[in-house]
């Protein structure tokens, strides 16, 4: 075989061996960046599904301490009740318009009414009157605001979208002071009894 010949096989050899590692490169999705996109764009929607669940459930209770405060005003005998009934009315009314806004901007639909367990427990306290429902809902405020603080305090450190984390930080403070002032008012160790 000629010199020229020797160096034309010995190129397409070279050219054939770099083809062959470049389709092997492209086809292992370890070194793919499709697959590496595809596997950013599954954690992304993991995280999302994470802050979007909060916020929903967020939304859910924010309404119901609207709904339960205002059927705190109408049926409480204790001053301090109706006080605090209207502490969340008009607390988690703000709260809810804020969190309304940010779904807005993230093209999330929150719920527009109570979950049954909420529904179950308005039920209940309807029910109730003077000094039994005075008990029942500051029973049901304690227990709904410390699982509130935990949930909020948790999504404050750990929510992947910035906003979301923002809302869950800046509520946080107001919570904590909702359980404070509901553990003031709920009648000495009845806070663990709860109706919902």
């Amino acid at each position: 075989m000629s010199q020229i010949a020797k160096i034309i096989v010995a190129a397409a050899l070279a050219v054939v061996g770099i083809c062959g590692v470049a389709a092997q490169q492209s086809s292992d999705p370890s070194n793919s960046s499709s697959a590496n996109r595809m596997s950013t764009a599954k954690a992304s929607a993991g995280e999302t599904m994470a802050d979007t669940k909060f916020m929903k459930e967020a939304a859910q209770g924010g309404m119901a301490e609207v709904v339960l405060g205002q059927l705190a005003l109408e049926k409480a005998s204790n001053a301090d009740v109706k006080k605090f009934g209207q502490r969340m009315v008009d607390d988690h009314s703000k709260a809810n318009d804020k969190l309304k806004q940010l779904a807005s901007q993230k093209n999330i639909a929150l719920p527009q009414d109570l979950n049954a367990k909420d529904k179950a427990t308005k039920a209940t306290l309807e029910n109730l009157s003077g000094e039994q429902f005075d008990q029942a809902y500051m029973k049901d405020m304690v227990k709904d605001h410390k699982k509130d603080v935990s949930d909020f305090r948790r999504e404050s450190k750990a929510a992947h979208d910035p906003d979301v984390k923002q809302f869950a930080a800046d509520t946080l403070p107001i919570l904590e002071d909702h359980l404070k002032q509901a553990e003031s008012i709920a009648p000495a160790g009845s806070t663990t009894a709860s109706v919902r």
